[in-house]
């Protein structure tokens, strides 16, 4: 087994100094691989929404609970585990979250009622905020520069990977049973033994006196007083709205009351997205090079709101899945950049964990945001709705990122 935090090498792993490629390293892949089982609890449950409305006889609106009570948990775990990163060590804190995540999330299939999947998808929602950006903050310690930029947009392909086959996974699981796409968390648990056994992470600075955490408190309360970091993760909060307000909750709705489609073909709708998304995310760090990543971010903001507005207007499930494609591009460019920003200074955990609770911010908010155009105007309401969002979202960015 790999030596505890404090036990480990001193700032950076020798592979962060290599000529190797990074993708030679297997301790890059386990981050990968708990990169790529904390994504689908989301996009891999919701080609089941339609079958949950119906067997467990609850509204439209209030299927986004589902999503909802699974991110609220993580507005106080995921800064939590940030500061506990910082602290005690990286490790310390990934291995047990992932167990925990795992065994809630698999409980989550034997739920029959929905105030039981509403608690045990709680459970889950508080292990599973901070996994990504655990991942993240831990690539972070080991690379600099442009190998950080490309290494952060290769565990962004992991992830988009994950939220292609989830939803299409999901899709073929829950035309077995409602039920059975809630229990792929299990996947965490070989990972989490995994990571226990052979990851190796840079030691921190433990030190647990009164005065170094008060120092560690100003540090952190100093980056987030930046116009930039504030900037970062306000505009993180939008399009995490749109993410999983818009797009994840409302394209199986919007497919099936539209075009009769079935869970699976609603799955592989979600999961066009996810493929343009990592296809473009492989190239963050040559893109990096050449175009500052506030500017991919701005550009980025643009594509999501022209593709959520065609969504409603397309004439067949082809079209939507071919907007779907093209919001995935923004994503391929928006979440790479924005990691890769976030993780480039110090106390990179807890700010990178503070990024998991602005998306638990996004999941919680915007399937109720949605969920109210819903109730006002309808399916397309969503959408247009959306639209209006990234518009704010894109005005915000050009704010707080800078015009210039």
């Amino acid at each position: 087994m790999a030596p505890a935090d404090d036990a480990e090498g001193s700032a950076r792993s020798p592979s962060a100094s290599s000529d190797a490629s990074p993708l030679a390293d297997l301790d890059v892949w386990l981050l990968f691989a708990v990169t790529l089982v904390g994504v689908g609890n989301v996009s891999g449950v919701s080609p089941a929404f339609p079958q949950v409305v119906d067997v467990l006889d609850i509204s439209r609106v209030q299927v986004g609970w589902v999503v909802t009570v699974y991110s609220l948990p993580g507005l106080l775990s995921a800064p939590l585990a940030g500061i506990g990163a910082d602290r005690l060590g990286r490790k310390r804190v990934l291995v047990p979250t992932l167990f925990v995540f795992g065994i809630a999330g698999g409980a989550c299939a034997l739920a029959r009622s929905f105030p039981v999947l509403l608690v045990l998808r709680a459970v889950q929602g508080f292990a599973a905020a901070p996994l990504v950006g655990l991942a993240i903050t831990i690539i972070g310690d080991r690379y600099d520069g442009a190998t950080r930029a490309a290494v952060v947009g290769y565990n962004a392909t992991a992830l988009n990977v994950g939220t292609a086959a989830f939803p299409a996974v999901g899709g073929m699981l829950a035309a077995i049973a409602w039920y059975v796409p809630f229990a792929l968390p299990l996947l965490a648990l070989p990972v989490g033994a995994a990571v226990a056994w052979k990851l190796e992470t840079p030691a921190v600075d433990g030190r647990s006196s009164a005065e170094g955490f008060r120092g560690y408190l100003r540090t952190v309360g100093a980056r987030l007083r930046d116009r930039r970091v504030f900037g970062l993760l306000a505009v993180n909060l939008g399009i995490f709205v749109l993410i999983f307000g818009a797009f994840l909750t409302y394209v199986p709705e919007l497919v099936e009351t539209r075009f009769g489609a079935s869970s699976v073909v609603s799955g592989g709708v979600l999961a066009a997205a996810s493929v343009s998304s990592a296809l473009v995310a492989t190239q963050i760090g040559r893109l990096a090079t050449w175009i500052p990543p506030r500017r991919l971010i701005q550009g980025s903001i643009v594509i999501d709101g022209v593709a959520l507005v065609l969504m409603p207007l397309a004439p067949g499930v082809w079209g939507v899945g071919m907007a779907s494609l093209f919001y995935g591009v923004a994503q391929g460019l928006n979440q790479p950049a924005l990691q890769t920003e976030l993780s480039s200074e110090a106390s990179r955990g807890v700010i990178l964990s503070l990024n998991g609770t602005i998306l638990r911010l996004g999941q919680a908010g915007g399937p109720l945001l949605m969920g109210l155009a819903l109730a006002l105007g309808g399916i397309e309401a969503v959408f247009y709705a959306a639209g209006g969002v990234a518009l704010l979202v894109g005005l915000a960015a050009l704010w707080l990122l800078g015009a210039a």
